[in-house]
């Protein structure tokens, strides 16, 4: 704002400027020329005449000035025959006025502004110079001279722009009193030179002479008195701006705000430049409603940088610089990493952000609902001892009971529920339980109840079933569903039957988030499969975790911030031996709670028809089996049986054919004794050696 009404002040020095040297330029000939006293005279009077069709922007409703200055181009058209002698008069009282005016006071605006412009620019570069000190304590020396190049460079350009502002307020008195003077001196010397045979000035233009003589002192006092004013406000203002010239002042004497629903202020952008070159950019950022706009210097107007209702928002550690954050729109598709100039900034800038992302800027009094609800928040836990020693590790104390069991509910997270009132809180969560605010990868240490596999630590998995050489373990999965998650925290839980027992959790996480300030998060992404969950690493692709489906036993939304879900992983082995434990997870997704919860059930449905389908093929294989090993036996028995009959009819034809054998001897024998009984003794003899 204050540069786009030092952009409409400029513009009307100029049209001074421009109106002036024209005028300058129609009195110097009025001086230089005898000869053409006459057209310059009537010059001069066109040009009072055009006064009321000049477009000043701050002299839009001067009607008395016009009214003036048309009296007066009359008066001087009437002159217009008078000769040149009046050049040396003219030379004090017309001429020495308006050249001051001119050589003077326009120059000093222009002086006040290239100065203005050299302090902004010097500003600008001990601004950028301050913003590239590294977070590392390394050179204690050159931190504190370019602090001290920012205090002085802010200084400056304080102290310039207030007298440049000053002398652009002075400048409209100015404008009126180097109109006016000029003309008041040259019709003196009119008066002068006719005095004593002019017919053409009467006593009704003596008055108003003598009129416009007082106002022009008037003016003149007017513009001492307000120029008294404006000095002495500036060194109001330089005392009191002094603590304000630091880029991060001290937060004890300047706390951060935490109800505010609007903030504005200049921001460090992060643009990328190439594949791993990025680089910053200094803009004008402010809320507007819901929506995070943008200004460049000299634009007319902002530009909208992203919708942040229901976005998140989270600390980040950005390369060297520090009181980095980052933006991440609702659906996730658009992210932003700003740098603010301290830690003051830095915190409101997430505060502020968090509390429109509530959409707690459409009530009636925004900052009474944003304090009542960070008041809840701070009144609804009590930390932990242990969490000054171990910044990652808090059980904070739970002063109100879960909500309803029912996940259409409209109670908020906190509220009281007559469906748990027979309940305690010790039956959810396991007493003396600590929240782990950040994902220990498998890599660097177990998970309780969670065995490293061979292979799997550090192993990149690529989340789309694609891979190279080596076959992923979900590639015959039938469900492949990815979802960008920012993980809120952890802890172990005592039940696991009920869906308060996260909403609890969400509860105790969120308290705990609040109370201390904790706004890092970790975003991964996803992976839902039909035997198991993985957390994947956005960037390297690495698993950091891996749930595997069956031991996630109940999973759920929060009832009214649909972003928010979790579920319960019961493991084997915990804090005490030989027992299964509970740890419930909490996640905040890109307005995707409900999806990933259908997903999950998707995915366990799947894998238990598919067990259905696994056991019912073993029970038909083992069948098959059965059925192919009685046929066989039969057909075993059936050979059997075709062998014996064929085995019998061989021994049936055997037993004919001996029978028909002994039949045929008998009857040769027969034969053979009747013959020998003919042939005596002698033929016995000669048939038993034949």
């Amino acid at each position: 704002q204050t540069r786009s009404l030092l952009g409409v002040f400029e513009e009307d020095a100029a049209a001074i400027s421009n109106y002036i040297n024209q005028l300058f330029q129609a009195m110097h000939r009025i001086y230089d020329a005898q000869n053409e006293l006459s057209a310059a005279t009537h010059l001069t009077s066109k040009l009072l005449k055009e006064y009321e069709k000049q477009r000043f922007p701050l002299g839009g409703d001067d009607e008395v000035m016009t009214s003036t200055l048309q009296q007066f181009a009359k008066v001087i058209d009437e002159l217009s025959s008078c000769h040149a002698v009046l050049s040396t008069q003219l030379a004090d009282a017309m001429m020495f006025p308006i050249t001051q005016f001119k050589e003077r006071d326009l120059k000093e605006i222009l002086t006040l502004k290239e100065v203005f412009q050299i302090a902004s620019n010097d500003h600008d570069a001990a601004i950028t110079r301050y913003s590239r000190l590294s977070k590392r304590k390394e050179n204690e020396k050159i931190k504190a001279e370019v602090t001290e190049d920012v205090y002085t460079s802010r200084k400056k350009q304080h102290q310039t722009m207030m007298h440049y502002f000053c002398a652009l307020n002075t400048l409209q008195y100015k404008k009126k009193i180097s109109l006016l003077e000029p003309l008041l001196g040259y019709m003196q010397a009119q008066i002068s030179f006719f005095k004593m045979g002019s017919e053409n000035l009467t006593e009704q233009l003596e008055e108003f002479l003598t009129n416009i003589g007082t106002s022009v002192q008037n003016v003149r006092r007017e513009m001492d008195c307000e120029v008294e004013n404006m000095q002495q406000t500036i060194e109001d203002l330089e005392v009191a701006s002094d603590p304000l010239y630091l880029p991060d002042p001290d937060p004890t004497k300047f706390p951060a705000h935490r109800n505010l629903t609007r903030k504005a202020g200049y921001l460090n952008a992060r643009n990328k430049t190439g594949l791993v070159s990025s680089s910053w950019e200094r803009q004008f950022y402010f809320t507007q409603g819901g929506n995070l706009m943008s200004q460049a210097r000299g634009d007319v107007a902002g530009g909208l940088v992203m919708d942040i209702d229901n976005c998140s928002v989270m600390a980040v550690d950005c390369e060297d610089r520090r009181y980095c954050f980052q933006i991440t729109s609702f659906d996730g598709k658009k992210s932003s990493i700003l740098q603010a100039e301290s830690k003051k900034d830095y915190e409101e800038w997430i505060c502020t952000i968090n509390n429109i992302s509530k959409q707690i800027y459409l009530s009636e009094n925004p900052e009474e609902i944003a304090a009542r609800v960070n008041q809840s928040a701070l009144e609804a836990v009590t930390p932990s001892p242990s969490f000054q020693q171990r910044h990652e590790s808090m059980r904070p104390a739970v002063q109100s009971r879960p909500p309803a069991a029912r996940t259409s509910s409209t109670g908020s997270l906190g509220s009281d529920s007559t469906a748990l009132s027979a309940l305690s809180l010790d039956s959810l969560v396991a007493p003396d339980t600590p929240i782990q605010f950040d994902i220990i990868s498998p890599v660097s240490e177990d998970l309780p109840g969670q065995a490293k596999s061979s292979g799997q630590s550090g192993r990149r998995t690529n989340p789309f079933g694609e891979s190279g050489g080596s076959k992923p373990e979900t590639e015959d999965s039938i469900l492949h569903q990815l979802f960008i998650v920012r993980f809120l925290g952890s802890m172990e839980v005592k039940s696991d039957e009920s869906p308060d027992v996260v909403y609890e959790t969400m509860r105790q996480i969120l308290a705990a988030r609040a109370i201390h300030n904790v706004f890092r998060m970790t975003e991964s992404h996803l992976l839902v499969t039909c035997d198991c969950l993985k957390l994947i690493d956005p960037q390297t692709q690495v698993t950091r975790l891996r749930f595997p489906l069956p031991n996630v036993v109940l999973y759920a939304t929060h009832q009214e911030n649909k972003r928010l879900f979790g579920f319960v992983l019961r493991t084997s082995g915990g804090r005490v031996e030989s027992r299964q434990t509970s740890i419930c997870y909490i996640f905040e997704s890109n307005n995707e709670g409900e999806k990933i919860c259908d997903s999950v059930g998707l995915a366990k449905q799947i894998a238990f028809h598919a067990e259905l389908d696994r056991k019912a093929s073993e029970k038909q294989k083992e069948i098959d089996r059965v059925k192919e090993k009685q046929q066989k036996e039969l057909n075993k028995q059936k050979q059997i049986e075709k062998d014996l009959e064929e085995q019998s009819r061989l021994i049936a034809a055997s037993s004919r054919s001996n029978q028909s054998s002994t039949e045929g001897q008998f009857v040769v024998l027969s034969s053979s004794q009747s013959e020998d009984s003919d042939l005596g003794e002698d033929g016995k003899k000669k048939r038993e050696s034949e």
